[in-house]
């Protein structure tokens, strides 16, 4: 037998061989469960076969607004019903959906809308402030498209800003063909969504997904989140943090159904939860906090046990065993941005509940073993791109391969070469791999600091406080936090001569940054530095635990 010949004349054809979408998976479960509820967002029920219709409505009006491939379409959106038809009306028309973080400033959210060369712009009332402000600095000029949320509530923590665009979103959707033809992606390598990291120098980066990594991605969300056929998802995380982590698709494949939560609130999440038996939640440490701190009034009882899949820092044993007597089963994952979200699990083997306290809280620190869509997970030395040894002690960069790592850095081949050096990504966190081939975190080698589930950086921040008149030198490091799981703290030298109060020092941050990235406490004193002057952030971290 040729060594070639399985390979004669067995060529890729319609018939074998489609690209892989997430687009697909909605379009089955409207026909299978037509009636079954996808969405429920307040007193509004929608149900799959409407979900794909709104979709494909939402397709048909940007196709006729001359919107295609390669266009971008960005959306300012709440976890509300709009944002989740973008996912996938926006790739039907075969463009590519930016969803832009809630709360940037508008220098930032200007800089993306330039970047990404906006065509279009959905946004909510409750940010049409900051987003008119926005659109004066940015040089593009989209089709502006405000979505008027029927449900907003009268009790609602913040006004509804006024109306900034030409086109109200139902009047949008009323101008599409529920049967448009859409059809397949032309490669399944083509961009499906933009993400933007929290830049850690200079401008956020652009990160790109494409329609075969969003697909993989909704098979992986499903297997390891256990999300069996009509769970119930209950929408905490920000779906445009890594576009939900992916579930916004995800739900798709069994036919799940998404509960809209526009403002995270512990009564609220209680509410949901047992009116609507939720089954599965993500979130932030900060989430957790809020649930197993509500006041008793705020919570309520239900029968089911509820899966909250958290990322970044290891919950506090306290905290695990506070969420387990709410209620909560937690599974612990860890990803970036460029990984689509979590594209790492801490697997838990059932002989693990055995072990004394001690050892168990150890297996819970580790951030685990790769997804199954993942191909490879590992913890290398960046300078030989060889493997540590697999001894828990052995410091290196843990580094992904896959169909889940990102295209790359739109407009950015230097980043993007630098990202994937060696033929693998690299994540900049530094970490140590167990000999049982689970990797745990050590440190992050760019100092991000993830507060409530956002990115900081600490050189952003810094580049705020250098310029206040009276600040010499700078450091900006991660303070650990109940609620928020970290929050920034400034360590800072003044000038000889000079005063100032901490009040002012966070006063002036507020002025320049987002107020997730203000520093929440501010200390005057002599930044320990190297001999060539190189502040020693180590340093400022062990201050930073006893502060």
């Amino acid at each position: 037998m040729s060594p070639n010949s399985f390979e004669i004349d067995l060529d890729k054809n319609a018939a074998n061989y489609q690209p892989l979408t997430p687009i697909s998976y909605l379009e089955r479960t409207a026909k299978v469960f037509p009636d079954h509820i996808a969405i429920i967002h307040g007193g509004t029920r929608t149900t799959y076969a409407d979900f794909w219709r709104r979709s494909l409505q939402l397709a048909s009006a940007l196709a006729t607004r001359g919107i295609g491939k390669g266009d971008t379409v960005t959306v300012m959106l709440s976890n509300t019903p709009p944002m989740l038809e973008a996912h996938f009306g926006v790739p039907l028309a075969k463009a590519v959906l930016h969803s832009l973080n809630t709360r940037l400033d508008a220098a930032v959210i200007a800089f993306q809308l330039d970047h990404a060369e906006t065509r279009v712009l959905i946004v909510d009332r409750e940010f049409s402030a900051v987003m008119r402000e926005a659109l004066a600095l940015a040089k593009v000029k989209p089709l502006i498209v405000d979505y008027d949320d029927p449900d907003y509530g009268e009790n609602a923590p913040y006004p509804k800003g006024d109306r900034i665009g030409t086109l109200d979103y139902e009047d949008l959707l009323a101008d599409g063909d529920p049967q448009f033809a859409w059809s397949l992606p032309d490669d399944e390598w083509d961009a499906i969504s933009l993400n933007y990291t929290s830049g850690t120098t200079g401008n956020p980066k652009g990160v790109v997904y494409h329609h075969r990594g969003a697909a993989l991605m909704a098979y992986n969300n499903t297997i390891h989140a256990g999300m069996g056929k009509h769970s119930v998802y209950l929408w905490t995380l920000p779906m445009f943090h890594c576009n939900g982590w992916c579930f916004p698709w995800t739900l798709a494949v069994q036919a799940n159904t998404h509960v809209c939560l526009r403002w995270v609130r512990a009564g609220a999440m209680y509410k949901a939860i047992a009116d609507h038996r939720v089954t599965h939640l993500c979130g932030a440490p900060i989430v957790m906090s809020l649930l197993i701190n509500a006041a008793e009034e705020d919570k309520r009882t239900f029968p089911q046990t509820v899966t909250f899949n958290t990322a970044g820092a290891p919950p506090p044993e306290a905290v695990l065993s506070g969420m387990l007597d709410a209620g909560f089963a937690v599974n612990h994952l860890y990803g970036l941005t460029e990984t689509y979200g979590p594209a790492v699990v801490n697997e838990w083997h059932s002989d693990w509940d055995d072990l004394d306290k001690a050892a168990g809280a150890a297996k819970k620190a580790r951030q685990g073993v790769r997804y199954a869509a993942l191909e490879g997970l590992t913890v290398m030395d960046p300078a030989t791109m060889r493997e540590v040894p697999a001894d828990g002690a052995t410091i290196g960069e843990v580094m992904f391969r896959g169909n889940i790592v990102m295209k790359g850095y739109l407009k950015n081949r230097k980043a993007t070469d630098e990202a994937f050096s060696g033929g693998w990504f690299h994540s900049g966190d530094l970490g140590v791999m167990h000999p049982d081939g689970y990797i745990q975190l050590k440190d992050r080698s760019k100092d991000i600091i993830i507060s409530g589930g956002e990115n900081i950086s600490s050189i952003e921040v810094e580049d705020a406080l250098y310029k206040h008149p009276a600040v010499a030198s700078c450091g900006v490091v991660a303070r650990q936090d109940e609620k928020w799981g970290e929050v920034p703290v400034a360590y800072v030298e003044l000038k000889p001569g000079r005063t100032v109060t901490e009040t002012a020092i966070v006063d002036h941050c507020r002025s320049l940054l987002a107020s997730f990235k203000v520093p929440k406490a501010v200390v005057f004193t002599e930044i320990p530095k190297t001999s060539t002057g190189k502040i020693q952030k180590f340093k400022l971290r062990e201050m930073a635990k006893t502060s």
